[in-house]
């Protein structure tokens, strides 16, 4: 199901029932589980809640609250109405997860097919793109990267500009991969750095692939055009024409890897490079057929057939064969360099930098498609709070023109959402939407030891109150396996990066009464992540909203295996042919 089947009043309407629901469970949603002791959350909740949830075993908890795909629930007891509503409206009300061939959410931290032989390396993406990259991004990059390309193929447009580019792999992937031409923005300069290095290793592989293979051709020949990788910062306040400059300037210095002379020198067209990586053996395929099929053109732009064969062992052979190797692709000269269209696309591009992204996109004639996964919710701006902490300064010189923006907050983007009572998301809400609802749900299926981390730091908060008063909710870095030692172990460890003693004395006894309540804590907790969805679900649909306002169609498509990458909802936008000539 994709959210494009709504019309404008559906979304319109569904706006209305999420900031209703979480204005009126504001109070769950807003709440620390830190302060479950210090600020008594268990008494916040109605008696006929912390009767029916009090006793329920951490499994319980997962059928009857969380788990929206189970059908036969058994109650221990009556739930009040009130209770049952607010599950189901949550479960309802939330955009679905589940992506193409992928796991429900009760799957907890099953791995895709792809990773069934082995879990750190994907059997659909060729080894020269697994070398430093985790299982996770493995995953990320070939399903989006699979999206990108067909959007590229349908828009008749081979530019991409990869923004908050990181190390390059998705880069890479388009890049070397699927034969795009591919420019990637990065602030951080080491990360840049990195990206270069690994670019080099990756050609130098192919060109030992090559000796191997007999192919001495391939030793003057890249598999595609090599990447651009650049050091900027999208400026959130910056129009959309500042940040075509930065292209433009970085295009002109094409700070591609690699000599320009010599055996990594750039052409035109290149040749097959038939690898054998580990198990992942390529298909012997007829190249002029395989440059027909990826040349053809389509003249109607349809998001949902993009992405209809993403999916786990379903890939038409001549996109499976893409997965495993490097092809051969001609290379068009439609660079930014020349200010052509391109696609426009940033995997969990963090706070205000998925927000604008979207607003270049409705402004910039340029950007014909975008891709949008978004991450960090809790980073966003809003007008109760422009400036949320964590989020990334600009370490370049702010002398740039900016937009008349100062009142665009990466939250709400739309008119509607921002009309709305009770739209008001604050940082703790934002932050709990980035919370994996799928591993919690494993957690509790297994009991596991992890649940007591909680109710650890619980009774450590209530600790610290009773002897800094003033003294609230402060970082305490992630104790390594807090929850296999004793309170007192923990407690000895995380003391003092709060700056306290180790040895501060507390009543045990207290404590011990504390440590018998972990059941309520678990159960608390997943008050708050049952709303964590509908958060998410929120921000996304008012960035639907937005695109709506100026004319756009988009589509939020579960891309990602929740289970596996649990911010895995993209959002897709396409210029209407009109706009793009």
């Amino acid at each position: 199901m994709f959210v494009a089947t709504f019309s404008e009043q559906e979304q319109r309407e569904l706006a209305e029932k999420l900031t209703w629901l979480l204005s009126t469970y504001r109070r769950i949603s807003d709440s620390y589980i830190i302060e479950f002791f210090s600020e008594s959350l268990w008494d916040t909740l109605p008696v006929s809640w912390q009767e029916a949830l009090g006793d329920l075993t951490p499994p319980q908890i997962a059928d009857l609250l969380l788990d929206k795909e189970i059908n036969d629930r058994r109650y221990p007891s009556v739930w009040p109405l009130s209770l049952l509503a607010l599950r189901t409206a949550a479960h309802v009300l939330s955009f679905p997860r589940k992506a193409p061939g992928g796991h429900s959410e009760d799957a907890g931290a099953a791995v895709p097919e792809e990773f069934q032989s082995n879990q750190s390396q994907s059997s659909l993406l060729g080894h020269i793109f697994r070398k430093h990259v985790k299982p996770k991004k493995q995953h990320e990059i070939r399903r989006l990267g699979t999206l990108v390309k067909k959007l590229c193929d349908q828009a008749n447009c081979n530019c991409v500009v990869d923004v908050g580019s990181g190390q390059g792999h998705l880069t890479r992937f388009l890049s070397f991969g699927l034969g795009l031409d591919v420019t990637g923005i990065e602030a951080d300069p080491n990360l840049v750095s990195m990206a270069n290095k690994f670019d080099r290793q990756l050609l130098l592989t192919l060109t030992k692939e090559n000796q191997r293979s007999g192919k001495a051709e391939g030793l003057h020949s890249a598999p595609g055009p090599s990447p651009r990788h650049v050091v900027g910062w999208v400026n959130p306040q910056a129009s959309w024409d500042v940040f075509i400059q930065q292209l433009v300037t970085a295009s002109e210095s094409d700070s591609s890897v690699g000599p320009t002379t010599g055996p990594y020198e750039k052409k035109q067209r290149v040749e097959d490079l038939h690898l054998e990586p580990h198990s992942c053996q390529t298909k012997g395929e007829d190249k002029a057929e395989l440059q027909n099929t990826l040349q053809t053109q389509r003249t109607d732009i349809n998001i949902s057939d993009s992405i209809a064969q993403i999916n786990t062992g379903a890939f038409p052979s001549e996109m499976e064969t893409e997965m495993l190797t490097c092809k051969s692709i001609p290379v068009t000269d439609c660079g930014v360099k020349e200010l052509g269209s391109f696609v426009l696309t940033g995997l969990h591009a963090c706070g205000d930098l998925s927000s604008t992204l979207l607003r270049h996109f409705t402004n910039c004639p340029q950007v014909q498609v975008i891709t949008s996964v978004a991450c960090c919710y809790m980073k966003i701006s809003t007008q109760e709070n422009p400036n949320p902490p964590g989020v990334f300064q600009s370490p370049f010189s702010s002398d740039i023109t900016v937009a008349n923006s100062s009142s665009e907050y990466g939250y709400p983007m739309s008119d509607w959402v921002r009309g709305l009572p009770g739209h008001q998301l604050s940082y703790k809400a934002r932050e709990g939407a980035c919370h994996a609802i799928e591993d919690y749900l494993q957690r509790l299926r297994e009991e596991s030891g992890l649940l007591r981390t909680h109710c650890y730091r619980a009774i450590l908060e209530s600790i610290i109150r009773a002897e800094r008063p003033h003294m609230r909710r402060p970082g305490v870095q992630t104790v390594k396996k807090a929850h296999a030692l004793s309170f007192s172990e923990y407690a000895c460890l995380a003391l003092p990066r709060v700056g306290l003693p180790a040895d501060l004395p507390y009543d045990p006894v207290c404590v011990d009464s504390m440590l018998a309540h972990q059941g309520k804590v678990v159960a608390y907790f997943s008050l708050v992540l049952l709303l964590a969805p509908v958060v998410e679900t929120l921000v996304l649909l008012d960035r639907m909203i937005f695109l709506q306002e100026r004319g756009f169609q988009s589509e939020l498509i579960p891309l990602f295996d929740a289970a596996f990458s649990p911010r895995n909802l993209v959002l897709v936008a396409v210029k209407p042919k009109e706009a793009q000539s």
